[in-house]
């Protein structure tokens, strides 16, 4: 996987994240290489993207992949008719084709996106779905600068594997382990208050920072959150609970003013008495109930691998992680 932006050698720790990348992306070769020449005999680009390129390059990527394109919805499933084991068009309105090659239970599961270039309804927020013609306005319009990396899926290359492409600084900031938007923080949460409580969630799953301007956009907008659909809140939220450290993003929510939004009464709980009158911090004791769930969790799966949520052992327990903290 090369970078297209080498006047000098990639560091070692650089070289070292990307040669890992590579490693897990030639477990998915076959397909890769096989969707690459698909597109270019139809004529389009395609490109792994967002999330798959962050957990190849943290060591992390499981079945999934993400990948997007200049090709429409429409074109997209021409061109995978005959190939593809199964499609599903749920997210069409989106731009989004889904994917299913290979045999159930071990199974290549792939959604493949149209270049967007959204604009976000001023009321609901929602986003208004347009699609774009370039990959650079596509990453410019993603959360954060660590979901804003590309490869080229290219079919003359070894496992379908081109250029990484790197337009925003996203591996410096993967690097650092810290969450940066695009562009300014203000403008990225404006257009969708959500990507708010999705920066608590991914400090949960990765155990990243936010970056200093992100923290305090978070805290002057936090209100904005309200305008959200419950719906989407809520799956953000169960999202954040089944992460790997889901203490630090409920407590980055709490830090910032995001809770009092969206969970008022996990804030409520500092500085409450309980009623056996034994923790005066009973926001505190929440938290250390929820690590405890969590321990348990492990203790009773040792020896299975880490989960996509990034926990060690078995698949975390939502039901329980959600009693504990309440």
């Amino acid at each position: 996987m090369s970078d297209p932006r080498p006047p000098s050698a990639p560091s070692d720790d650089v070289a070292e994240l990307l040669a890992a990348a590579q490693v897990s992306l030639n477990r998915h070769g076959e397909v890769l290489q096989t969707l690459g020449r698909i597109f270019a005999d139809g004529g389009h680009e395609l490109y792994l993207v967002g999330g798959s390129v962050r957990d190849a390059l943290l060591g992390r990527l499981g079945s999934d992949l993400d990948l997007t394109t200049d090709a429409r919805p429409e074109q997209m499933q021409t061109l995978l008719r005959g190939w593809a084991d199964a499609l599903w068009d749920t997210g069409i309105e989106f731009g989004t084709i889904g994917v299913g090659k290979g045999p159930p239970g071990n199974q290549h599961r792939l959604e493949l996106t149209t270049f967007r270039a959204d604009t976000y309804d001023q009321i609901s927020r929602n986003p208004d779905v347009r699609f774009g013609s370039n990959l650079a306005d596509d990453l410019r319009r993603r959360d954060f600068t660590v979901n804003a990396m590309a490869v080229r899926i290219d079919a003359d290359r070894p496992g379908g594997i081109g250029e990484f492409l790197d337009p925003l600084d996203g591996l410096a900031a993967l690097r650092a382990g810290v969450l940066d938007t695009p562009s300014e923080p203000e403008v990225s949460f404006g257009d969708d208050p959500l990507r708010m409580l999705r920066a608590a969630r991914f400090v949960s799953q990765l155990g990243f920072s936010v970056a200093p301007r992100v923290r305090r956009a978070l805290e002057e907008m936090a209100p904005q959150l309200g305008r959200i659909t419950a719906e989407r809140v809520a799956a953000e939220l169960d999202k954040l609970l089944l992460g790997a450290d889901p203490v630090a993003g409920i407590d980055l929510m709490v830090q910032t003013g995001l809770g009092a939004v969206v969970l008022p009464e996990i804030g409520e709980m500092r500085m409450a008495i309980d009623e056996h009158h034994q923790h005066k911090d009973v926001y505190q004791h929440s938290l250390t109930v929820l690590r405890q769930a969590i321990e348990l969790e492990g203790a009773g799966s040792r020896g299975v691998e880490r989960s996509d949520s990034g926990v060690d052992g078995g698949s975390p327990d939502l039901v329980l992680r959600w009693a504990a903290l309440l």
